[in-house]
């Protein structure tokens, strides 16, 4: 889903973040180095070499330095012209090997000893272009940033946490990295009812073991520059009635259309995490949206459910089935009922390389995906193979 953080394939091994210490050391170094030069008459070399060091060193220590690349295979059995699939997010390249999305990411999270943090991940490749296509402020200007927020952590109950910046959306099951899903390629819920970032405010309280609070306002869905005079409001609430069960409902409303303050925008997220065992989980996952059109109501619904069974460290099977209900044909381009199934064979190795092997199969009740030029078919099947290699740093 759009999460905060899923079960990450990320290693802490020392081996695989000595490349990002030093690029981070090349970039920092300069900086800290300059700030014992007002008074070079009282600092030695020695001395600021070490103010140096010891500064970076505390940096490093306070700071969680992540990153992947993602790549990956794909073949349309419908061999469209266009070589690229209908109604999916990333992995839409036909018959190529291509780039998903390489990233590397910084953060420092606020604590009781240090209550200020933040948070940027720097991504490059096609999913970044994608995922800010419709930007107002403008895609290569925002396009490598995929997160950039400050955070404070108030003394207040169990912590009362406040970011500010561009976050991801904490709408859905599924997230724009791959390494946090289940499988390969993302639902139809993540594709076409759900945002993916949000610019503005968030704040989240623990409000005791069993329940978490979030709030949000923000200027709406995917514009770090805003596209109209109004703000989007959501809440979000967090219940786990018992260790293996995990219940979060979020809600999100405000204007997103251009120049367009009146016609509000609604959308509910429902997802209901149950962990049978450790080999063993299911999710359950439901949209309900609203828009008004041109004087029109619009609305889209879906519904998806998931099972991970993993018997192995190294190995594990995701299926995923989905149902969705395009009505007014408002986030698909045509009035139609979709649905898919997916099954995932993952293979994960010790030293942060992850393998997954995927067949999918799309639908519609209507001749909708490209099959030839005028030919036009009600199924979508697909086989991916994706490779990706994760690393992360101790930090905080």
């Amino acid at each position: 889903m759009h999460a905060y953080d899923c079960v990450s394939t990320c290693h802490c091994a020392r081996t695989r973040t000595v490349p990002a210490l030093i690029l981070l050391a090349v970039l920092i170094g300069p900086l800290a180095a300059a700030q014992d030069t007002s008074r070079p008459d009282q600092a030695a070399p020695n001395q600021t070499a070490a103010t140096v060091d010891s500064g970076l060193l505390a940096f490093l220590e306070q700071t969680r330095i992540s990153g992947f690349v993602d790549l990956y295979y794909g073949y349309n059995f419908n061999t469209p012209v266009t070589r690229q699939a209908q109604l999916r997010n990333f992995d839409v390249q036909h018959n190529s090997f291509s780039l998903n999305l390489a990233e590397i990411s910084l953060e420092k999270k606020p604590t009781s000893d240090s209550r200020a943090g933040f948070r940027i991940d720097l991504d490059y490749g096609p999913t970044a272009t994608a995922v800010h296509a419709s930007e107002p402020g403008g895609t290569p200007v925002f396009q490598n940033i995929g997160q950039a927020y400050v955070s404070y952590l108030a003394p207040a109950g169990k912590g009362l946490q406040f970011d500010v910046g561009e976050f991801v959306t904490p709408m859905g099951n599924e997230a724009i990295k791959t390494k946090d899903n289940w499988n390969y390629s993302r639902s139809f819920l993540f594709t076409l009812a759900e945002p993916y970032y949000h610019m503005g405010l968030r704040v989240t309280s623990a409000i005791s073991d069993r329940i978490t609070l979030s709030a949000h306002l923000v200027n709406g869905w995917n514009d770090v520059v805003d596209n109209n005079a109004g703000k989007t409001i959501g809440v979000q609430v967090t219940v786990r009635p018992a260790s293996a069960v995990t219940i979060t409902q979020t809600y999100m409303a405000g204007p997103e259309q251009v120049n367009n303050d009146s016609d509000w925008r609604q959308l509910s997220d429902t997802v209901v995490t149950y962990a049978i065992s450790p080999q063993l989980s299911v999710v359950g996952s439901y949209d309900y949206g609203q828009d008004t059109l041109q004087g029109e109501r619009v609305r889209w619904q879906g519904v998806a459910g998931y099972l991970r069974y993993q018997p192995r460290p190294w190995f594990a099977l995701s299926p995923r089935i989905e149902y969705y209900d395009d009505r007014d044909g408002f986030t698909s381009g045509a009035a139609q009922r979709l649905h898919e199934g997916t099954l995932t064979a993952e293979l994960r190795h010790s030293d942060g390389v992850l393998m997954r092997v995927e067949y999918r199969r799309d639908g519609s009740n209507l001749p909708f995906f490209a099959r030839t030029v005028s030919a036009l078919v009600k199924d979508q099947p697909t086989f991916t193979v994706g490779v990706i290699y994760a690393f992360s740093s101790g930090g905080q």
